[in-house]
C-alpha cells in the first residue's frame, strides 16, 4: 500500500498556509516565539485516536479559490494542528487513510490529491491534470474560530477534548451528511 509522506517543517508550512488564507504574516513570526509557552487559542486541529498511523489531507477555500494539501502523518493517539490561527472559513474538507489496517475516512466532496506531498489549486479535472480524484468529508465549523476533528476506531468514542474548543468525532468509513459548498452550487467534479 502506498504511504504518503510529509517532508518539511510543519510550522513553516502552516505559516505559508496562513498567508494564503489571508492571515497576517507577522503572526507566524510570533507563533515561533510563543508556540512552546502558550497553547494556541484558535486552530484547526486533527486528532488520531486510533491504534494505527493515519495520513491526512485537507481541502479548503481561500482567497485564491479551492486548494487541497497533504500529507500529514499522525502516529497513533496523537494530534496535529493542520491550520494555525483563527479559521477564515466555515467549511473544511478532510480525507484520511489508515496506513496500518487499511480503510479510510472519506466523503462525497471530490477534490484532487496525489500520493506524495502536495498543494493543488482547484477541484476540477483532477484526473486530466494528473491527480487522483478523492472523496473528502465535510467539516462544518459553524463559523467557530477553532475546531478539532477526532478520528476514531469504528467501535470507539472519545470523551477527551480541550475546554471551549468545538469537537467533531468521525469513525472510519462514515462521514457527516455532505452537501459540498462549491462555487456556483456544483459538486466540484
Amino acid at each position: 500500500m502506498w504511504q504518503p509522506s510529509f517532508f518539511g517543517n510543519s510550522a513553516s508550512r502552516a505559516c505559508l498556509r496562513a498567508a494564503r488564507l489571508g492571515a497576517a504574516a507577522a503572526a507566524c513570526g510570533s507563533w515561533f516565539v510563543l508556540s512552546s509557552a502558550v497553547p494556541a487559542a484558535a486552530d484547526f486541529r486533527l486528532c488520531n485516536n486510533t491504534s494505527g498511523r493515519v495520513g491526512i489531507a485537507i481541502g479548503y477555500r481561500d482567497t485564491e479559490g479551492w486548494a487541497t494539501e497533504g500529507w500529514w502523518n499522525l502516529p497513533a493517539r496523537s494530534c496535529e494542528t493542520i491550520l494555525r490561527g483563527t479559521l477564515v472559513a466555515r467549511y473544511y474538507y478532510i480525507y484520511a487513510v489508515d496506513y496500518d489496517r487499511g480503510g479510510e475516512w472519506s466523503g462525497k466532496a471530490f477534490m484532487c490529491t496525489r500520493d506524495r506531498e502536495f498543494t493543488i489549486r482547484g477541484t476540477k479535472d483532477c484526473l486530466a491534470r494528473g491527480f487522483d480524484r478523492t472523496g473528502f468529508f465535510e467539516v462544518d465549523t459553524g463559523d467557530q474560530q477553532a475546531w478539532t476533528v477526532q478520528l476514531t476506531e469504528s467501535t470507539e468514542q472519545t470523551s477527551q477534548r480541550a475546554p471551549g474548543i468545538p469537537l467533531m468525532t468521525v469513525p472510519p468509513g462514515r462521514s457527516a451528511p455532505v452537501t459540498p459548498r462549491f462555487p456556483g452550487g456544483n459538486s466540484g467534479r
